[in-house]
């Protein structure tokens, strides 16, 4: 037996409507479905969820970024979101050029309303394996 791909992953929150205005108008993102305690989101052809967490969200300590979320945001869109970031007044705490390892391109680092990390990355090319 074999998966055949990703078909959704979760984002907890603690606040839907704010988690919701984030991923919409931040990162432009589209809302697919709301119920009581998940908004289901879409970007491009992948699917994630933000749901409401009864858990304290805290995935890693002060700017470490082990555990993010990736987001492919090529050429001048990526330039374009790292100036809506600085417009609101969201930090960017980590930004590199990555030459080698599996993914290759310039990436940013930040976080959402409820401290998740989010890297957006200008991707270039395929995934390098090893």
């Amino acid at each position: 037996m074999k998966a055949e791909a990703v078909l959704h992953f979760t984002i907890p929150v603690t606040d839907l409507d704010r988690s919701e205005a984030f991923y919409t108008g931040i990162l432009g993102l589209t809302r697919v479905r709301r119920n009581a305690h998940m908004v289901f989101m879409r970007c491009a052809q992948s699917y994630f969820v933000l749901t409401l967490s009864e858990n304290p969200i805290n995935p890693n300590v002060g700017d470490k970024h082990d555990i993010h979320t990736a987001f492919v945001v090529r050429g001048t869109n990526y330039d374009n979101m790292k100036n809506i970031l600085a417009e609101r007044g969201i930090r960017v705490f980590k930004e590199e050029d990555r030459e080698h390892g599996t993914f290759r391109g310039r990436s940013a680092y930040f976080h959402d309303p409820d401290r998740n990390v989010i890297e957006i990355m200008d991707l270039q090319g395929e995934p390098v394996p090893e």
